[in-house]
């Protein structure tokens, strides 16, 4: 069993002993810390916060265990259910509540769950944030509320409706052209929330002809949620038995997007963010941050646009988002396909994505195959070592930066080497026990051979 505790929320695998996996008394001792920091952030006597969650097996009880831990310590929880984890994120704003918390594991298989935090922004936490929060965990000095001063339940469904309208409604988005276009598109909602939401977008927006793979919200994952290409044959079969123009793939909370062109090959989930960026760039220049495991096709679009200036920030959505802020970009995201478009909010969403792609594909009159052979085409190789009980992760990332100081390394996160035009950056995961090796080049051999050498040298010095 599996429970990893860090500033980007509590995750763990569901079942085993308390504190070795996601129990129900670590879920209700991690909201309660979560509760009593809202409480001491916010000054009220009567805090209010959001709470959604994916459609994974073990989300209902997550969700009453957090739900009545919060109401135990006298907050009134607005609680949307089967919901997104962008829909949580513009309801804590949209509700004026004072924080939310998303019940997913993300892309995580099916044991799997997590409780992901917010502040009163609808954002990921800070780093002292998060730090502070597992800091009254492990004091576990609590002091519930009183009969008269616990808090109430709101159910509240209207929350699909209002994200799908924002959506529709910003300036860039054209719903008439896109409806003009008649598109076919194929949806892999992996049987979760996407399977609800994405369709219901889709119809707003205008699309023709909406094919549901994988959409009943049963938290049975057919494939692994994550959204890479071995993990999509289905949806790719599909476009090509209907002759689709598209196909829409999300992971189990919808904040990843990745698309299936037209003949059934990956659009490439790197290239979700260059595309919609290039769009964005062409309606309102400005500057663009992606990660520093993201693609150098997002630095080379951007700089094609006079005054526009690209940026990287470390791994992490709260990362990307500070320095969005602190740049004025005007769009930005992860390699992942996780697009986080600030003219409706600071956080990764797969639903603005969709609207703005669509756009982008109804204007530009290319089929989506024709759109993706206009960018570069760089290969990333992902790759990731399991991590062995005791082993000193630090020590070994330490270890092969001084093996390739003769090249440019970058430490900001983990470590990253720069071999001219190519690089590998490899990293500790937030929130698998992991290490993390990516490596770009414009050959597919070359990228896997560049991580492969280095995977060699962890595992020798492991």
């Amino acid at each position: 069993m599996t429970l990893i505790k860090s500033i980007s929320g509590i995750r763990g695998t569901i079942g085993g002993k308390q504190g070795e996996g996601l129990t129900p008394l670590d879920a209700v001792k991690y909201a309660t810390a979560y509760a009593q920091w809202i409480i001491n952030r916010s000054g009220k006597s009567k805090p209010k916060v959001v709470v959604g969650r994916d459609a994974r097996l073990s989300g209902g009880m997550v969700s009453n265990l957090v739900t009545a831990s919060l109401i135990g310590m006298g907050i009134d929880v607005i609680n949307l259910g089967l919901s997104t984890t962008p829909t949580v994120e513009i309801a804590v704003p949209m509700e004026k509540a004072d924080g939310g918390i998303i019940l997913t594991a993300s892309h995580n298989p099916k044991q799997w769950n997590a409780l992901k935090l917010l502040n009163e922004k609808g954002e990921f936490l800070s780093r002292k944030d998060g730090e502070d929060i597992l800091e009254l965990a492990n004091k576990e000095n609590f002091n519930y509320a009183q009969i008269d001063n616990i808090g109430k339940r709101k159910d509240d469904d209207s929350f699909l409706q209002k994200h799908i309208d924002a959506v529709v409604h910003l300036p860039l988005v054209n719903t008439e052209q896109i409806r003009r276009k008649h598109f076919k598109v194929v949806v892999d909602g992996v049987n979760s929330t996407g399977g609800i939401f994405i369709p219901s977008l889709l119809h707003a927006l205008g699309v023709k002809e909406v094919i549901e793979l994988y959409c009943e919200p049963t938290g049975e994952f057919p494939h692994n949620p994550e959204p890479l290409p071995e993990n999509l044959t289905a949806i790719a079969q599909k476009i090509k038995d209907t002759n689709a123009d598209l196909g829409i793939v999300v992971d189990p909370d919808v904040d990843r997007l990745a698309f299936v062109c037209n003949d059934g090959s990956m659009f490439g989930e790197e290239y979700t963010l260059v595309a919609i960026s290039d769009f964005v760039l062409q309606n309102t220049p400005g500057n663009t941050v992606s990660n520093l495991s993201s693609t150098i096709s997002l630095r080379e679009i951007t700089e094609k646009y006079d005054g526009c200036k690209y940026y990287a920030s470390a791994v992490g959505e709260v990362n990307v988002v500070e320095k969005m802020k602190e740049v004025n970009a005007v769009i930005g995201g992860e390699g992942n396909g996780g697009i986080i478009y600030p003219e409706l909010h600071y956080g990764r969403d797969a639903l603005v994505g969709v609207a703005l792609f669509l756009t982008q594909l109804a204007e530009s009159g290319l089929t989506s195959k024709e759109l993706r052979e206009t960018y570069p085409n760089y290969f990333i190789s992902k790759n990731k070592i399991q991590l062995e009980e005791g082993m000193d992760v630090d020590g070994v990332l330490k270890n092969i930066a001084s093996d390739y100081a003769h090249k440019v390394v970058d430490t900001t996160d983990g470590v990253k080497i720069y071999f001219g035009s190519e690089w590998v950056h490899l990293r500790k995961s937030n929130t698998e026990p992991i290490i993390r090796i990516y490596s770009e080049s414009a050959s597919k051999d070359k990228a896997n051979q560049l991580a492969y050498e280095i995977m060699d040298k962890i595992k020798a010095l492991a």
